[in-house]
């Protein structure tokens, strides 16, 4: 486990100053005490929370992101549509990320909502509890095949944690609208794969969907299994895929006898595969965005790339 992650459960648990805890986990709304450990990168207003899961046991730190203008009289009984992402701590600050980048959802859609490009929206980011096989465990619902990882799939607990702890805590607490026609989730590679899961098993929940770099050697291509002829399917849902998703992993794909070339144009294919089938099942009732990108690879970078275009067709302004 990275140690900003550490010290962002640590500190919050310990009741540190909000000042310094700000630091290290992007709460929003307070200065960083200490620039030349972490300069937090939160634009906006990002609350934090705790939520003790039972469905996926332990404690899960969540992320809130609230529009501009949440709080001003005129928007007192105002409620959003939502997007819940996996992975949250990727989302809009680098300090806690695992990777160190981040997709700058915070800065995007500021950005686009003053602009009128997109409808005013809720984010709530979950976070993964590492960067290993414990997220892995928490997010897969089937084996991955490739993973450096050993860990048991737990992933089809996913769906019920987001439906009756993650759901019903933020609609107690936060102005969000409800029904799958305002209900978004997504994510990336695990995150995206947590996603489909749960756009499959609770359609009547998630009506919209962000799909990051699918990463579906989980199953061995069941996900395409799986969104084939839904008979409920969702309303939006957005797929985005590079075709150099291997190229961070090459050496692992060579030392398990696999052909990164080959595994690129299988991640592409399935990926493809995926938006067709959710497009084919909803006919003239689903609109589909698919977005190859060449040489785009498997991290933050690009999917920060695709975000905005991606929001824009999700919630586009009213």
């Amino acid at each position: 486990m990275h140690l900003r992650f550490f010290l962002v459960r640590a500190l919050s648990e310990l009741a540190i100053p909000a000042m310094l805890l700000a630091c290290v986990s992007g709460a929003a709304k307070a200065e960083v005490v200490d620039p030349t450990y972490c300069q937090s990168t939160v634009v906006g207003d990002v609350r934090i929370d705790h939520l003790a899961g039972k469905s996926a046991p332990g404690d899960h730190l969540l992320r809130i992101w609230l529009p501009p203008g949440y709080d001003d009289a005129v928007n007192r009984q105002k409620r959003f549509p939502v997007l819940y992402m996996m992975d949250g701590q990727n989302l809009f600050d680098s300090c806690p990320s695992m990777n160190h980048a981040e997709w700058n959802i915070d800065e995007t859609l500021t950005q686009l909502i003053a602009q009128g490009k997109v409808e005013p929206i809720i984010v709530v980011g979950i976070d993964a509890p590492d960067d290993g096989p414990l997220r892995a465990s928490e997010l897969v619902p089937f084996h991955d095949f490739v993973s450096p990882f050993q860990f048991e799939p737990h992933g089809d607990r996913w769906p019920a944690f987001l439906a009756q702890e993650v759901m019903p805590f933020v609609q107690q607490k936060y102005r969000v609208k409800t029904g799958r026609a305002f209900t978004a989730v997504g994510g990336a590679s695990y995150g995206a794969v947590a996603s489909l899961y749960a756009l499959i098993t609770r359609p009547h929940l998630f009506g919209l969907g962000l799909i990051e770099s699918p990463w579906t050697t989980v199953g061995n291509g069941e996900f395409v299994r799986l969104t084939h002829n839904l008979t409920v399917a969702p309303i939006r849902v957005t797929v985005g895929v590079g075709d150099n998703e291997a190229g961070l992993y090459a050496d692992r794909m060579r030392q398990r006898g696999l052909e990164p070339e080959a595994f690129n144009r299988n991640l592409a294919r399935d990926a493809r595969l995926i938006a067709d089938n959710i497009k084919a099942s909803g006919g003239d009732f689903t609109e589909v965005k698919f977005t190859e990108s060449p040489q785009g690879k498997h991290d933050e970078a690009a999917w920060r790339e695709r975000f905005a275009e991606n929001i824009m067709f999700l919630f586009p302004p009213k």
